[in-house]
């Protein structure tokens, strides 16, 4: 008897910029699942640190040098953007790599290859979005958090390329599912370690091209945009615009 094919979804992130707080839960949630080595201040003062996702602060309004005595807190405004691998399309950190440690797959991911890379940092240097990072020294971690590392995601030794794959092991351990149910996707099924860690539900997941789905419905939100889209590299991560309450009044009232 045979079984009938599913068709391939395309995974997207939408990311929600008027929920996010900044408080960098999905930043430590990404370094725990995917084995991220520590950052400590010695890598942080060489400017070697690296994270698959980094949350961009960009303030609106105020001063945020002053002492925190002297701030003023009722004007100063921040706006947090979380920022990772776009999943691009057309990405441009493909077509530079000799190797061939990087390809856009069927279901919409740049995936990354580790034992291929040989560390040319060529994609690096082609990427649009500052997301990929080079793995300057083998990783150490303290002997009370040894334990706590991933069996299902590889341990990467120094010099090689690392970035955001939509954390690709649930993405396979959630393909074992539905194959095995017959089915297709549904919302849950796979959920990436910093859209399980969001408090504000800032970060969403899911096939765009299950039209049920609520990256499929938020994908037409009127506030949608993607990064540097007129680039032409076409990112798999949509972004939603944060709401000025402030902004809409003020235009109001001219």
């Amino acid at each position: 008897m045979a079984i009938e094919r599913k068709p391939e979804p395309k995974w997207v992130m939408v990311v929600d910029a008027d929920r996010c707080s900044g408080c960098q839960a999905c930043v430590v949630a990404c370094q725990a699942e995917n084995n991220v080595p520590l950052n400590t201040d010695a890598i942080f003062n060489q400017k070697r640190a690296h994270e698959w996702i980094r949350i961009e602060r960009y303030w609106v309004s105020g001063d945020p040098d002053k002492r925190p005595d002297e701030v003023d807190f009722k004007n100063l405004k921040v706006k947090f953007l979380p920022l990772m691998c776009q999943q691009c399309e057309n990405a441009p950190c493909e077509p530079v790599c000799p190797v061939y440690a990087t390809y856009h797959n069927d279901q919409g991911l740049n995936v990354q290859v580790y034992n291929r890379c040989i560390g040319t940092r060529y994609c690096a240097n082609n990427c649009n979005y500052n997301v990929r990072f080079f793995n300057f020294w083998e990783p150490v971690w303290p002997e009370t958090l040894r334990n706590q590392l991933n069996p299902d995601v590889t341990v990467r030794s120094r010099g090689i390329m690392e970035k955001c794959t939509f954390c690709v092991q649930r993405i396979r351990r959630g393909d074992r599912l539905v194959k095995r149910e017959n089915r297709d996707f549904k919302d849950g099924d796979v959920t990436p370690a910093c859209v399980q860690s969001c408090p504000t539900g800032a970060l969403a997941f899911g096939n765009i091209k299950d039209e049920k789905s609520a990256v499929a419905k938020m994908a037409h939100d009127d506030r949608h945009y993607r990064l540097l889209e007129e680039q032409g590299t076409g990112p798999n991560v949509i972004y939603l615009k944060k709401v000025d309450l402030h902004a809409a009044e003020d235009k109001a009232h001219e």
